[in-house]
């Protein structure tokens, strides 16, 4: 249970924090570091502006980026834009990747690339999709990116006539570093044949130590079709709502824009805010406009989880960057 769980890597992820931070630490006692630390872990929130490679260590990691990537910025696809006549913001993969490192300062700009491909099919990496479409193929790139490695490589020799049981499963803590080259999918009649595709992939599943989807899905996915190319399995992992429901991050497309819990903590802040902006006292001889603005002053909240704390500092004036350049 502690390594399906991976119960090590929060323990020694929680030390390493705890040594780090012992003087603060000291002035309200270990347990409730503890108490925060596993109850930020069962909340996902753990993963909030931390280094990649803490993000992508577990599956519960990726799930919750995942999530939260949503949480955040799911108005983006809900409110219109200036791009669209349908009420969805249009991105670029440059401006995803912005908002990615928003929660993630050292995202590496290749996942990005990889999810606009399976949305696009081709590296025009300037052209703009939805919210919705980029964070279901996002969800498959990222959650399963050691699998896709992996089918990369059955489906380059299946196309070559070679012996796909050969291949070497991942055993690096991340595909992000390897160089993915994008099989010819250009033609729709090329490709693979769907059967030996999937039995190529059920062995690999059933060797992986890594996440991959369920076997069962994948099975009714391919039968469907008699040749598969590479781009075109991705595209139906992206938008099959079962793959969607088993790993459990995201809603359905359908609610993908329903967030009750956050709308409603969301009006509440708007009401303080607009209680706030009324509270103020009218001026009786109607110069409102020429009285000068004060700037309010930040206030502090009392209280921030201190595996948080220990970055708001070095990434102050890093996140202003990041945000103005996301909206360029």
């Amino acid at each position: 249970f502690a390594a399906q769980r991976h119960v090590l890597t929060y323990m020694e992820d929680a030390v390493s924090q705890l040594l780090e931070n012992r003087e603060d630490i000291s002035q309200y006692g270990i347990a409730r570091f503890f108490t925060e630390y596993f109850n930020s872990v069962r909340q996902g929130t753990h993963i909030l502006f931390r280094e990649f490679s803490f993000v992508q260590a577990t599956p519960h990691n990726r799930a919750s980026f995942l999530r939260t990537f949503w949480r955040c910025f799911r108005t983006v696809g809900k409110n219109g834009g200036k791009y669209s006549s349908i009420c969805c913001y249009l991105l670029t993969a440059q401006e995803y990747h912005c908002l990615l490192q928003l929660l993630c300062p050292d995202f590496p700009m290749e996942l990005t690339q990889k999810t606009a491909r399976i949305v696009l099919m081709d590296d025009a990496m300037d052209c703009l999709m939805s919210f919705s479409d980029f964070l279901f193929a996002f969800q498959i790139q990222f959650y399963y990116s050691e699998f896709l490695e992996s089918v990369a490589a059955i489906y380059q020799d299946l196309l070559a006539g070679k012996n796909p049981n050969t291949v070497i499963v991942p055993t690096s803590s991340s595909g992000q570093h390897r160089q993915r080259q994008p099989p010819n999918d250009c033609n729709p009649l090329e490709g693979v044949e769907a059967s030996l595709f999937y039995q190529c992939l059920e062995s690999l599943c059933d060797r992986s130590k890594y996440s991959c989807p369920p076997s069962a899905l994948v099975k009714e996915m391919l039968s469907n079709a008699q040749r598969m190319t590479f781009y075109g399995f991705l595209v139906a992992l992206a938008k099959d709502q079962g793959i969607n429901r088993a790993l459990g991050a995201l809603p359905d497309k359908g609610d993908l824009f329903l967030d009750p819990a956050m709308d409603q903590e969301l009006e509440k802040l708007v009401a303080q805010v607009s209680g706030l902006s009324m509270s103020g006292p009218a001026s009786s001889s109607g110069d409102t406009a020429n009285t000068p603005v004060r700037n309010s002053p930040r206030i502090n909240s009392p209280w921030k989880p201190l595996h948080h704390r220990r970055k708001t500092d070095a990434e102050s004036e890093g996140s202003n960057e990041e945000t103005d350049s996301s909206e360029n």
